[in-house]
């Protein structure tokens, strides 16, 4: 489980992956194929480790581990995930990631990620765990090398030194990408306190599998119910409160699992944290990209750690 908070606060809540330039697409007609297609463009912070980081900012001490370009983008980047209150712990070489996000006229995505510098994590120091009461990973992390090694890792370090792990099962196309043996047996490999999936992702993947038998599963099913499952438990059916339609849905797993994360580092039981999840998830529904309506932290709180990039070792 996640530690709950103690007299000197919850500790810091510690994600890896991409942070990339999102590239949003809003069209309201259906795409016509060969021809132009009227559309309104926005770019914004994107990668599912750095927007938990960001959503979770506001709420606890949070810190972002990945790799970003040597280039222009990767300072806005960066400066903008500070300024939610992140504590940003960067390598830098290449060029920064970018996904082309095309949200259709009901919020649906289609992706075309070009993650560039986010695949070319080399070797973390454990010390960028210090004080960790979590460490978030996206499944993404795995999709390309030198990353995923770097993760797992990271990971293992994470396991020795007591600090629990939830993983996002982030894709359907990336674990079948992947393989799904392969994944299944990563998944047993990490062990994983808490895993998220949506219902597609769960579907794929059983989690009702051995593999998932200690683990706290979470179920997200868009506007239907939440199923969570503790180690060992029956499956409890927590309600999404009605919202009107999503207009772009990028994101809103991301900020679920941030406000999952950080209730359950305040204390809350699953039930409730689901509830924190759903609350978040809602903010983002109607904005551009992984953005919320809730005003960012006002400075960073992860602690002693930098508040902006730090340059990590050079490429092996």
């Amino acid at each position: 489980m996640i530690p709950a908070a103690d007299s000197h606060g919850p500790g810091v809540l510690v994600t890896v992956g991409d942070l990339v330039e999102d590239v949003i697409v809003w069209s309201d007609a259906p795409a016509r194929h060969a021809t132009d297609n009227a559309c309104v463009i926005r770019r914004s912070r994107g990668g599912s480790a750095a927007n938990v980081a960001a959503f979770a900012g506001g709420l606890m001490p949070a810190r972002f581990i990945g790799c970003v370009g040597e280039d222009p983008v990767a300072d806005v980047l960066t400066s903008e995930l500070a300024g939610h209150g992140v504590d940003v712990r960067v390598q830098r070489r290449g060029r920064t990631g970018t996904v082309v996000v095309l949200i259709d006229a009901g919020g649906e995505r289609t992706m075309y990620p070009d993650r560039a510098a986010s695949a070319d994590l080399a070797e973390v120091p454990p010390a960028w765990l210090d004080s960790a009461v979590a460490l978030h990973a996206p499944s993404y992390c795995f999709a390309a090398e030198p990353t995923g090694t770097s993760v797992l890792r990271l990971l293992g370090h994470a396991g020795r030194a007591g600090v629990p792990v939830s993983l996002d099962a982030s894709s359907t196309g990336m674990i079948e990408e992947y393989g799904l043996a392969r994944y299944l047996d990563l998944v047993e490999s990490i062990r994983p306190a808490v895993f998220f999936a949506n219902a597609h992702e769960a579907r794929l993947l059983d989690v009702t599998r051995p593999q998932f038998a200690k683990t706290l599963t979470v179920v997200k099913n868009g506007a239907g119910s939440t199923i969570v499952t503790p180690p060992g438990g029956p499956p409890c059916a927590v309600p999404v409160p009605e919202a009107p339609p999503a207009r772009d849905s990028t994101g809103a797993g991301d900020a679920f699992a941030a406000g999952f994360l950080a209730a359950r580092a305040h204390g809350a039981d699953p039930v409730e944290a689901a509830r924190a999840g759903h609350d978040l998830a809602r903010s983002v529904l109607f904005s551009p990209g992984a953005t919320s309506s809730r005003p960012p932290a006002s400075s960073p709180a992860a602690g002693d750690g930098p508040a902006a990039d730090t340059h990590g070792p050079a490429r092996p």
